[in-house]
């Protein structure tokens, strides 16, 4: 089975880069390096087993296609549909949060990216989220 594209949405790269920063920010380095290991991770078998993500929030939100996938080790989860040629990663939410309230926002609406997500090496998240949140 040939892996399909995985493409967030700018709502969902938002998350992760703010997932990304915070980490960064409160643990260190090492820490935010691990979690950008377990979202490619994620990433992987997601587009290896499309169906392997629940599909219990589809239910519950009533949005036909919806799965959500654990980020191993993290509180975090990848929600995304998947389309013909791609997975459209919707967002990537901590899974305490209002997931009803944090998914009808108006950012669900956004369209996916016009490239798919590629594997950046590790640094480049950290460093690109480091300078684009410091402060003047």
């Amino acid at each position: 089975m040939t892996a399909k594209l995985v493409i967030p949405r700018q709502a969902a790269q938002r998350d992760i880069d703010q997932a990304i920063a915070h980490y960064a920010a409160e643990a260190g380095e090492p820490v935010a390096l691990a979690f950008i290991d377990a979202l490619e991770r994620a990433f992987r078998r997601i587009a290896q087993h499309p169906a392997v993500g629940s599909p219990r929030c589809a239910f519950e939100l009533r949005l036909q296609g919806l799965r959500a996938w654990p980020l191993r080790r993290s509180p975090y989860r990848v929600f995304y549909v998947e389309r013909e040629d791609h997975l459209d990663v919707w967002r990537m939410l901590h899974a305490q949060r209002d997931i009803p309230a944090w998914m009808q926002e108006p950012a669900r609406a956004d369209a996916p990216q016009p490239q798919a997500l590629r594997a950046r090496p590790a640094v480049a998240w950290v460093a690109g989220v480091a300078a684009s949140h410091r402060s003047c």
